[in-house]
């Protein structure tokens, strides 16, 4: 049999538990074995100055020991107990040294708070302090709290598509304005309100003024705040009419058609046309030939709604087109139609397609559109469900940051100190 040398108690209490950047001195267990209280000190790292991470000569042994909550483990909870020293630093003169296990000023360690940022981007607040064996408050601050530390002092950088769009928060009709990096499917920044004063702020408190000419493309619904402030903050943009915005406008006018039929015919009438809604939503290649041929037997009964659909199915070939001059011929053609079919619901449609003619164009050279940002919004929906909503908007843009944000959040905390 091998040797095996022999270990001490605190060197395998520290193996157990996988601590590094720290040593432990002693420990002891209270309150029934629930707490295990440990006596620690920085290993190798100690004198170090917490602002260029210089070692510094002792000024003064630390007098007053200070504790830190680690994670709990197997239902015990972990607590740290040390007393920092003052040191002299050659460049910012007397400080305390540098604690490695945990940030400035925090109460809990580097690893606490990688598990409480980990386990709040799959569930409840409430679910993850249950785990952890914390009070549902505590948590929150606790987490907020290593969210804005992550996030102060972070610039956007390398923006280039840029993606608007707005979301409910709350009851009572109240917004906020999300923007999104559309090349990276990220979110860039949450802001109170969908008006132009909103969107103002962003682009005045986000990004700089080369930030501002290095943009090159934009997407946003047909918003006249969000085209304007578009157009005014960003000069080198082309920009591009969400595809999703404009096929629903579109659907809207179809389906207006529907109803107005609806209103004219009998029992008998109404129920040869029933489920026509989610039928003329389809896109031509989610239908089946037994729906095709349902549609086209329309062209009998109700001329007009099978009209409003033969255009509805023609306009999605201008998607596909990879020449802007025979899509502008395309689109033009399709206006003139929609026109002459005298359906009021498409009259008003191909109004707001000439209003942004040149901007549904671009669609073409560079195919943007905010999907990426819908999936987005289907994220920060399931994040606003799994809260039941949130009391204000601070609360809820920290969730959005960390759960789809530009910041990676838990890589802001040093890798040897986040895991177990």
């Amino acid at each position: 049999m091998e040797h095996v040398r022999p270990v001490t108690n605190a060197k395998l209490l520290s193996r157990m538990l996988r601590l590094k950047a720290l040593k432990i001195s002693d420990f002891e267990f209270r309150n029934r074995d629930k707490e295990l209280h440990l006596a620690v000190k920085p290993y190798k790292n100690g004198c170090r100055c917490p602002h260029c991470e210089r070692r510094g000569r002792i000024v003064q042994p630390g007098s007053e020991v200070r504790r830190w909550e680690d994670a709990t483990i197997l239902g015990i909870r972990i607590i740290f107990h040390y007393a920092p020293k003052e040191i002299e630093c050659p460049t910012h003169g007397r400080v305390q040294e540098e604690i490695p296990w945990a940030a400035a000023y925090s109460r809990v360690t580097y690893r606490l708070e990688y598990r409480i940022c980990a386990l709040c981007q799959i569930m409840t607040q409430k679910a993850a302090a249950e785990i952890l064996k914390m009070p549902t408050s505590t948590l929150s601050d606790l987490l907020h709290r290593v969210i804005n530390r992550a996030r102060d002092g972070h610039r956007i950088r390398g923006l280039t598509t840029v993606g608007i769009d707005e979301i409910s928060y709350c009851k009572g009709r109240k917004f906020a304005t999300i923007v999104y990096d559309l090349d990276r499917a990220c979110v860039l920044w949450v802001g109170k309100g969908k008006g132009r004063e909103t969107i103002d702020r962003f682009f005045q408190e986000a990004l700089s003024d080369e930030q501002r000419k290095r943009v090159r493309w934009a997407s946003c619904d047909m918003s006249d705040a969000y085209i304007n402030a578009i157009r005014h903050h960003l000069p080198n943009v082309s920009l591009v009419i969400d595809r999703f915005h404009l096929v629903k406008a579109l659907n809207s006018a179809v389906d207006e058609v529907r109803k107005e039929e609806w209103r004219q015919l009998d029992v008998k009438g109404r129920q040869a046309i029933k489920g026509l809604r989610w039928l003329l939503s389809l896109h031509s290649r989610n239908r089946t030939k037994a729906h095709t041929r349902f549609l086209n037997r329309l062209r009998q009964s109700n001329r007009r709604i099978h009209r409003a659909w033969v255009l509805k199915d023609e306009f999605e070939h201008f998607w596909n087109y990879r020449s802007e001059t025979v899509a502008r011929r395309f689109l033009k053609r399709w206006m003139t139609a929609a026109l002459r079919s005298r359906i009021p619901s498409l009259r008003v449609f191909v109004t707001t397609l000439r209003k942004h003619f040149e901007n549904v164009v671009t669609f073409i050279n560079r195919p943007v559109t905010n999907a990426v940002g819908e999936g987005l919004n289907r994220i920060i929906k399931i994040v606003k469900n799994r809260a039941s909503g949130f009391r204000t908007l601070d609360s809820f843009a920290d969730l959005i940051f960390l759960t789809v944000g530009d910041l990676d959040i838990l890589a802001q905390i040093p890798s040897e100190l986040r895991t177990l």
